[in-house]
């Protein structure tokens, strides 16, 4: 008989949750098997949902196994990826420097490619060989883990179903360009050059306050290219944020055709169970009468 837990169901053993943490190649098997005994017990509309159920890609398969095996280390990818996204944002808004930027960028960095070894590792274990395609596709999914809320969400559960990707160039990109932009300078006076002056009044005593305004309208320049150039990055994040919306509204489809597909593959299945055990009643029936 299935049994609940919170979100699942049981089958020998095996919950909708654990699905996502055996070895890759028994996820269908357990899944069709969980789904049968559902439809046996009467409970066609979750077994439905069971059958619906993708089976992982190797990517998705991995980030999975490291969610449930390296807990100290995906807590630490999500610390640093809160780090970076809050450096970022002191810059933005005029609070930070480059130098806390870049810590976090590498931290962020540290994180991913210890959990990647790591997943090459748990691989190696299961007897399945990590590609270079499969390494890159792990990494991307866990800087979007690290640097979006909603694959967080998606990853943090350990059910993801496919890899997911931060599109762009990606925040950390995003943020080494801004880490390392120059700050804007002034040219230097010339050795050996005079400094300038104003017009000689008097032995030049109105010299200082034309200087004094001179670097005051030198300054009001920088903050205005310095907003403006802030401008410019919250544009350019906002319209990031508009492509991921429409991937993930993509990916979204995408997912509810695959298990509307799987749903009918499920139904068919039920179809030809119920059809053998009519003809098995019918054959028996004749058995009966002719005796």
């Amino acid at each position: 008989m299935p049994g609940t837990w919170a979100g699942g169901w049981h089958h020998g053993g095996v919950d909708v949750d654990e699905l996502y943490g055996l070895p890759l190649d028994r996820f269908t098997a357990e899944r069709n098997a969980l789904a049968r005994e559902l439809r046996n017990s009467g409970e066609r509309e979750r077994a439905a949902e069971v059958a619906a159920l993708r089976k992982p890609s190797m990517a998705a398969w991995a980030v999975n196994q490291l969610v449930r095996t390296q807990k100290r280390e995906i807590a630490e990818l999500f610390g640093a990826g809160d780090a970076l996204r809050e450096a970022h944002d002191a810059v933005l808004a005029g609070r930070g420097d480059g130098g806390s930027l870049r810590t976090g960028v590498e931290r962020e960095r540290a994180a991913v490619e210890a959990l990647t070894r790591a997943a090459g590792g748990l691989l190696s274990s299961e007897g399945n060989e990590l590609s270079p395609t499969i390494t890159d596709r792990v990494a991307d999914t866990l800087h979007a883990a690290a640097l979006d809320d909603e694959a967080r969400a998606q990853v943090r559960d350990g059910r993801l179903e496919r890899e997911l990707r931060h599109v762009g160039l990606g925040m950390a990109a995003g943020f080494e360009v801004a880490a390392g932009a120059p700050a804007a300078t002034r040219s230097p006076t010339p050795a050996g050059s005079p400094a300038p002056t104003g017009p000689r009044r008097k032995g030049n005593e109105n010299a200082p306050a034309q200087a004094v305004r001179e670097q005051e309208r030198g300054r009001e320049q920088e903050r205005g290219r310095a907003q403006e150039r802030a401008a410019a990055r919250a544009l350019g994040r906002e319209a990031q944020r508009r492509v991921e919306h429409a991937e993930r509204g993509a990916q979204l489809a995408r997912e509810r055709r695959d298990r509307a597909a799987q749903a009918l593959e499920a139904a068919e299945s039920e179809l030809a169970d119920a059809e053998g055990e009519l003809r098995a009643a019918k054959a028996r029936l004749s058995e009966l009468s002719r005796g």
